[in-house]
């Protein structure tokens, strides 16, 4: 990130940042609570549990909007209101389902939810952002990776060349949509940024049903289910509305 940082000359917007005390503590947040849910998805997954994860993605557009109407104030219409609701009786199915909260699901929910906010409320490039999000984490992980190799843990050089270049490439493959987030969060609603997040988690919950073949029973279905459908009437109502505006700002023109 550094060098992406000084090829593009942007040291000096890195450095206005580091002088507002807001920005700054806006970002700590992001970069602690995108740390969070980045160790929770990596626990998850390696706990079998693609499926949960997936269900932390998929709350996680109501987590989003739900912030956004209580921190930033925006204004839901009705039918989503009937949504979040809906997004709210799924999580208590899938608790009764579980025998116990979907703790690992909303941990991720909760948790890019607060970063998403953190990103959209500090009002900074993505480059910038994401350098100075690397840097105040960058020395606990290597922290912690010394320590791992000290107590006999580490894999990283132990594994062969290929693993190496797979660990190395993750985090490539992880920067370029958190750039991508980063420049969306201030420039889009946090309404709007809540109903793109689902396309995630599809991808997660097909790949735990299918190919890592995780136990789906009755009534985590249903649960799954109720979240879809609150999904679906958010995604139904932003489309209607959004063509009702565009409708509008046409009559407007041609007035």
């Amino acid at each position: 990130m550094g060098v992406l940082l000084l090829s593009l000359r942007r040291t000096a917007s890195l450095r206005a940042v580091l002088r507002s005390r807001r920005k700054t503590t806006l970002l700590v947040v992001a970069a602690v609570t995108i740390t969070l849910n980045w160790g929770t998805y990596i626990y998850g997954v390696n706990s079998d549990r693609v499926v949960e994860t997936s269900l932390g993605y998929f709350i996680n557009p109501l987590v989003t909007v739900l912030l956004g109407v209580l921190v930033l104030g925006e204004r839901l219409r009705r039918l989503q209101w009937v949504a979040l609701v809906i997004g709210f009786v799924a999580v208590t199915v899938l608790t009764v389902d579980y025998g116990r909260p979907p703790v690992i699901a909303l941990v991720l929910a909760f948790s890019f939810g607060t970063y998403g906010l953190a990103k959209k409320s500090a009002d900074v490039g993505a480059i910038e952002s994401l350098t100075f999000e690397t840097a105040v984490i960058a020395p606990f992980a290597l922290v912690f990776l010394v320590w791992l190799g000290r107590s006999g843990e580490g894999h990283f050089l132990g594994e062969g060349v290929g693993h190496v270049a797979l660990l190395v490439g993750s985090g490539v493959v992880t920067a370029i949509p958190l750039l991508c987030f980063g420049g969306a969060a201030t420039r889009v609603s946090m309404t709007t940024l809540g109903l793109l997040q689902y396309l995630t988690p599809t991808l997660q919950f097909a790949l735990g049903v299918t190919l890592l073949g995780e136990h789906m029973p009755a009534g985590r279905w249903v649960g799954f289910a109720l979240v879809w459908l609150a999904l679906a009437i958010f995604t139904a109502e932003a489309l209607r509305h959004h063509r009702r505006e565009l409708g509008r700002a046409a009559e407007a023109t041609a007035l």
